[in-house]
């Protein structure tokens, strides 16, 4: 029998587990989250950048704010996510009302919806920004491992076609009971609930891969 450490189960040497083979891993998973917050708030703080008004700069902030919360949650981050089923509608609509909220009761939402009223070229452009920023969420920005299962058609992910159509039925569903749009107007009513719509399609995206399913 060898009397060398390295050689027995229970030893010290270079084949016996340690500390240092254990660290290295939790540190790379704390950093990995640590990076994905981090490119998650840079997007925050792009997107703030781009709006023109003080108070929808401030919307922004709560947002991100609200996202800073969310990822306090222990394994919030670094998880698998497949398939689109009830819960995750669930999620989503949940993330759209807590972003929407805001939207509803302020009279700068239909301030800003009369502006894209009337630049109809604003209007197109503020809903291809909400659906690139809602794929930027869920695909590129990889906060989570987000797999597309069994698309529509075979090209369009369900999880995407889930996040946009509950985010935009909501908007549709509580600003028109809210008394916050005419659809007398109908462009003008279209532009009231794009601008509400653009924060709840981000909300309802991290509503839907933060918890993870």
């Amino acid at each position: 029998m060898s009397d060398d450490p390295a050689s027995e189960p229970g030893g010290d040497g270079p084949g016996a587990p340690t500390d240092s083979t254990v660290e290295p891993a939790d540190s790379s998973a704390a950093s990995g989250s640590t990076a994905e917050m981090e490119r998650l708030l840079a997007e925050f703080d792009a997107l703030a950048e781009t709006v023109d008004s003080p108070a929808e700069r401030e919307r922004v902030r709560a947002a991100r704010r609200a996202a800073v919360v969310a990822a306090r949650e222990a394994g919030v981050f670094g998880r698998v996510i497949r398939g689109f089923d009830r819960a995750d509608l669930a999620e989503a609509f949940l993330g759209a009302v807590l972003f929407g909220v805001p939207m509803f009761v302020e009279g700068g939402t239909n301030e800003v919806g009369h502006h894209l009223a009337a630049h109809p070229l604003s209007l197109v452009g503020t809903v291809a920004g909400a659906v690139a920023l809602v794929i930027g969420i869920l695909y590129v920005a990889d906060i989570q491992d987000v797999r597309i299962h069994e698309p529509l058609f075979g090209v369009v992910p369900r999880r995407l076609v889930g996040v946009l159509g509950v985010s935009a039925v909501t908007a549709v569903v509580v600003m028109t009971a809210w008394g916050r749009v005419d659809w007398a107007t109908p462009v003008l009513a279209v532009a009231d609930v794009t601008v509400a719509f653009v924060p709840m399609s981000v909300g309802a995206a991290l509503g839907d891969i933060l918890p993870g399913s």
